[in-house]
């Protein structure tokens, strides 16, 4: 019987090359993130000094061709290093996707509300916001809502629509505030 060297179930073969390109291509992609973040995010996140170098080759890089050719390269000296070398700066980009989506959807609860204060139902939203933030000025979230309306309804700028937004922000950033000293004086009674 013919044998060919795929037969042989003892022998490792390594990974595929399908499974090649697809680990490349991740450390492209990884590389292209690095390369979306600020300088200064970047020096925090304790890379290799040839990767670093190379990063800073390629933003320095303006033709499209170039550039693409430059962060293959970049992706390349990637490679050399293992994942150990990445731990932290993979870590760090997760923690920040994270963090960017749970603000994005913070934004967009607050633009619900005060969508909701200035839609047909703004009693039932005005009663909500007082019973989750008792101390709020009542008589001034009033107002905003009576200037919004107006300026919505005679095509104003809408600066009472945006007053409404950052009140709701620092409403929402007190309870955050909130939750935080909550949280410190748990961690101290626990010990």
């Amino acid at each position: 019987m013919n044998r060919t060297y795929t037969d042989d179930p003892e022998h490792d073969y390594g990974p595929s090359r399908s499974q090649q390109r697809r680990d490349a291509l991740a450390v492209l992609a990884f590389a292209t993130q690095l390369m979306e973040l600020p300088i200064s995010k970047i020096g925090r996140l304790n890379l290799p000094d040839d990767v670093l170098r190379e990063i800073d080759n390629t933003r320095r890089i303006t033709s499209h061709i170039a550039r693409k050719r430059q962060l293959a390269f970049l992706a390349k000296v990637m490679r050399r290093h293992g994942d150990d070398a990445f731990a932290d700066a993979r870590a760090a980009l997760g923690e920040n996707k994270e963090r960017q989506r749970q603000e994005t959807a913070a934004m967009h609860r607050m633009e619900a509300m005060r969508d909701r204060l200035l839609g047909d139902d703004s009693d039932a939203a005005m009663g909500q916001l007082i019973d989750q933030h008792p101390g709020i000025d009542r008589q001034h979230l009033r107002s905003l809502i009576r200037q919004a309306r107006s300026e919505r309804d005679g095509n104003k700028p809408p600066r009472a629509y945006r007053e409404i937004f950052q009140l709701l922000k620092e409403l929402a950033s007190a309870d955050e505030d909130a939750d935080d000293a909550g949280l410190t004086d748990g961690d101290d009674s626990a010990e």
